[in-house]
């Protein structure tokens, strides 16, 4: 039997007497934890029970054996050629669990629940809400103000100049 469960924002695959490396969680050492978040878990028969995004009534039971710091991670930046270097130290504050008990109370099958949801009747509010009559992409109206401008220089021609200058050549 295990189980899957989310603390800390990683989730954890947890069974009976195992030991786990959790960030810091409020006790002291010896202190009992539950953790209530279970994903998933399994049977003594091996069936697996998933929840949607959680299984309720579920939860793992551990003993805090420790408050304890994680190595040292060095952070450093450098930027070549520009005299630029910075140095960081970092350790992670961890609790230390050895897990003591897993409990499916009201835990369900994965696949008992989807057989319910397919059987429920629909609404009649539901279903207007589904059907929506005008679901065709509007087309954008042609723009107008294009044509008329075209249609006004066609209309005007350009006047010619008198050819007076010719004339007066042609007399000489």
């Amino acid at each position: 039997m295990f189980a899957v469960i989310k603390t800390g924002g990683k989730q954890y695959r947890v069974a009976k007497n195992d030991v786990i490396k959790v960030e810091r969680l409020t006790g002291e050492a010896g202190d009992d934890v539950q953790l209530d978040q279970v994903l998933a878990i399994t049977g003594d028969d091996g069936a697996l029970s998933i929840g949607a995004p959680l299984l309720e009534g579920a939860f793992v039971s551990a003993t805090l054996l420790e408050q304890a710091r994680a190595d040292k991670i060095v952070v450093f930046k450098k930027k070549r050629r520009q005299n630029y270097r910075r140095k960081a130290g970092h350790r992670q504050n961890l609790s230390v669990l050895r897990i003591t008990d897993i409990s499916a109370k009201g835990a369900k099958k994965a696949a008992e629940p989807k057989a319910k949801a397919a059987s429920k009747p629909v609404k009649a509010d539901t279903a207007e809400k589904v059907e929506k009559p005008d679901t065709a992409p509007k087309k954008a109206a042609p723009k107008k103000a294009a044509a008329p401008k075209a249609a006004a220089k066609k209309e005007t021609p350009k006047k010619a100049a008198p050819k007076k200058a010719a004339a007066k050549k042609t007399e000489e």
